[in-house]
């Protein structure tokens, strides 16, 4: 059989599983017809997520040796405390004011690690400090540094108070592994590129997670909070600034309470919020201003995000002011377990480096159904691209398409925006389906809507630069 057959025959196969999976999901498709649908699952959502709740005992760090002088290694004494503290039915562990130098934490169930004010968390520079553990990196399972909080199988953690995490990266340390010149890299150092291509290939391959072994040498950075298959997770009050990587990534979570944080740096990748394959999580009243995205909601990356199968679902974002970053909400890149029933409102944006609002950002080589994105009341002063950009074009394409369907914006407010109003970029075989904008006014745009293959789509009383917007007749 020739090459030019098997190819076709390929094709073929691809798009008649594409129709089969497409239709076998049809069933489950959502549309919403009033703003009063959404709003009331967004409440039922609200009431499944509580915080947790601990022992009211407190194990003062200094109790077991630590000392707040920012040089002495703190490393022990945090250990110390949270295992005395979890033996004993749960509590505080109490970091009073200081500077704290420590490797990793790692938080054991019914511990809330409580930073008083004044009292900084400044975590070791020195990579061989942080242990092999099980993670996740970039949406990909493996063995590699630790985080510089983690937990794994927990129940019942936390990190709350008025204190600072201080990731203590900068262009000298961590962020040059980016590998751009940008960020403290030249020839002369090492980067993370060869080890991510390694990890790539391994998870294409389907090897056993366990066994893609990396850690020291690699130079894949850490995140700074990582709770890995936990339940009832709570971080709140505490200022988060300068991590290695992403700053806020639980994994495979349920029930996880963002609140009242603020997140600050701008280095490579150092998002604020990245919630993977979690279920039932609230953000609330948080600052972001990031070098990457602000919050972006996944599911795991291409085989691995398959084989877990995990959505991420059940989300609520509200009353969160986002600065710079590459986006305001952001669901993918890796999003291969696809997202459901994220509901974002009462948001502030505003930045000339913010580049996008809303961000939909996937693949054929991720597949996955995103669906029932609900946004509502959102405030933006400045931003650079979009303010609502949905893409199925991020990164190499594979054979999964992907689905994006079911989203309503309601009363977003533009003062100044960037490129596009609108910007769709989808298959024709999988259009974006059902993109309803309501009540919403975008100024400032040079391209008002720029859509290439969706359907369904509703413009109810919207304005782009102060003319009434019109469906662009390319949609069905």
């Amino acid at each position: 059989m020739t090459t030019a057959s098997n190819t076709l025959r390929t094709i073929g196969a691809f798009f008649a599983f594409f129709l089969f999976m497409e239709s076998a999901y049809s069933q489950q498709a959502k549309v919403w017809t009033s703003t009063a649908e959404p709003l009331k699952e967004m409440e039922q959502v609200r009431k499944q997520i509580k915080a947790p709740v601990f022992k009211q005992k407190d194990y003062n760090i200094t109790a077991y040796g630590a000392k707040g002088d920012g040089a002495t290694m703190n490393s022990a004494a945090f250990q110390q405390a949270i295992a005395a503290c979890s033996a004993n039915g749960g509590g505080r562990v109490v970091v009073p004011a200081g500077r704290f130098l420590t490797g990793p934490i790692y938080l054991k169930s019914n511990v809330n690690l409580h930073l008083e004010n004044n009292a900084v968390i400044a975590f070791s520079r020195n990579s061989k400090d942080y242990p092999i553990v099980f993670t996740r990196w970039e949406g990909m399972e493996c063995m590699n540094y630790s985080a510089q909080i983690y937990a794994y199988g927990e129940k019942n953690i936390a990190v709350t108070g008025s204190g600072t995490l201080d990731g203590n990266a900068d262009n000298d340390n961590w962020w040059s592994w980016c590998g751009k010149p940008v960020y403290g890299w030249d020839k002369d150092k090492p980067r993370q590129q060869p080890a991510r291509d390694s990890l790539h290939t391994l998870m294409h391959a389907n090897t056993d997670p366990r066994k893609r072994i990396f850690g020291e040498g690699y130079y894949l950075r850490p995140n700074m909070f990582q709770p890995y298959n936990c339940k009832n997770v709570e971080i709140s009050g505490v200022q988060l600034i300068n991590s290695p990587m992403w700053f806020i990534n639980p994994v495979l979570c349920e029930n996880v309470i963002v609140n009242g944080v603020k997140v600050k740096a701008h280095g490579p990748n150092t998002d604020g919020c990245d919630p993977e394959s979690c279920k039932n999580v609230l953000i609330k009243d948080c600052y972001f201003d990031t070098g990457d995205d602000c919050i972006a909601i996944k599911s795991g990356r291409d085989e691995d995000g398959r084989r877990i199968g995990r959505p991420a679902e059940n989300h609520i974002i509200e009353g969160c002011d986002m600065k710079d970053g590459h986006g305001g909400v952001v669901i993918g890149s890796e999003i291969a377990g696809g997202a459901r029933n994220i509901f974002a409102i009462n948001c502030k944006m505003n930045s000339p480096e913010l580049d996008r609002v809303l961000r939909i950002k996937t693949n054929s080589s991720r597949g996955g159904i995103i669906e029932n994105i609900f946004m509502k009341d959102i405030r933006v002063g400045q931003y650079k691209e979009a303010a609502i950009h949905a893409t199925m074009f991020y990164e190499k394409p594979g054979n999964f398409m992907p689905t994006i369907r079911n989203i309503w914006v309601e009363n977003l407010d533009v003062e100044d925006g960037g490129q596009f109003g609108v910007f769709v970029n989808a298959y024709e075989v999988s259009p974006v389906k059902n993109l309803r904008i309501v009540n919403s006014s975008i100024r400032g745009v040079k391209v008002p809507m720029k859509v290439d293959h969706a359907t369904g789509v509703v413009l109810d009383n919207v304005t782009i630069n102060g003319e009434k917007a019109i469906v662009p007749a390319n949609t069905k």
